[in-house]
């Protein structure tokens, strides 16, 4: 992770013969977003970290009458006064920090099927990615965003100190999937110039796997591969979702490649009437596995 500053704020005490430090460290992450700052209050024995918080200033909207760096002050004030009232007390009541598990790297095909109507162009596009992946031995996760439970982001910014969503839904296991996987498809309709809602609330969620990634976490490189339908001709129509689903790739440092994009979908009605379009996405999905 990238940090144009640090600055590092350290308080020593003496309890019970052991050297008790609490330390405030800032962060500039503008590098991400612009004026991101994160504060680690971390409560230190020696070279043992006993306890470990964080916060950041996009956690904190104007109205608060408060700051990242007021309470990030005060919570390490009220870690130095319980330290030199009771280190054992202070112990219990603090758990010490967990050390974030390693992802997965494996060779898994995940398919996010966008499309809220099953048997659809966007579902036969997802199940010929499928086939293709099977066929070459890959392990393949298909995912409907319609059919799960997923809570809409709500831009509070706290998975930027943990790596974590606050809300626990189906989309941990998603980001789980998309987290190990070489190849992410994306399979979308064109729903007023974008994407379906469901889709992009999953999208909007994978803002907790980038900060996960800004804290250090250790991932395989990916592709990413768009699938479109629009049922109006030309591919000017395409040209909101591509830019979501592009954004989305950069967000998780994903390639992308070169979309497969079927337009005039009301005319057609059934993409399986184009012809070498299956053995286009199929080669595709083969050649990139």
């Amino acid at each position: 992770m990238e940090q144009s500053k640090q600055s590092v704020r350290d308080t020593g005490d003496q309890a019970g013969g052991t050297s008790y430090h609490v330390v405030v460290r800032e962060e500039d992450l503008s590098c991400f977003y612009p004026g991101m700052v994160r504060y680690i209050i971390e409560a230190k024995a020696g070279q043992e970290v006993l306890a470990l918080s964080r916060t950041n200033s996009y956690e904190y909207s104007p109205s608060m009458p408060f700051s990242a760096r007021q309470v990030a002050e005060e919570r390490a004030a009220s870690w130095e006064a319980e330290l030199r009232a009771d280190p054992d007390a202070f112990r219990r009541s603090h758990p010490a920090p967990s050390i974030p598990a390693g992802r997965d790297k494996g060779k898994g095909v995940v398919i996010i099927q966008g499309s809220p109507r099953a048997g659809g162009n966007s579902a036969i596009l997802a199940s010929w990615a499928a086939e293709s992946a099977r066929r070459e031995g890959r392990k393949v996760e298909v995912i409907y965003p319609h059919d799960m439970d997923i809570h809409p982001c709500i831009g509070c910014y706290q998975c930027y100190n943990t790596g974590t969503c606050v809300f626990w839904d189906d989309m941990n296991g998603i980001i789980d999937a998309v987290a190990g996987c070489s190849l992410l498809v994306i399979c979308s309709p064109v729903y007023t110039n974008t994407v379906p809602a469901g889709l992009k609330a999953l999208l909007d969620r994978f803002m907790a796997l980038h900060a996960e990634m800004t804290l250090g976490g250790d991932f395989p490189s990916r592709k990413g591969l768009l699938m479109a339908v629009a049922g109006r001709e030309g591919h000017e129509n395409f040209r909101c979702v591509r830019e979501v689903i592009r954004a989305f790739f950069s967000l998780l440092g994903m390639t992308p490649l070169q979309p497969v994009l079927v337009d005039a979908t009301d005319v057609i009605r059934d993409v399986t009437r184009v012809e070498g379009l299956e053995d286009r996405v199929k080669s595709l999905i083969r050649d990139n596995l």
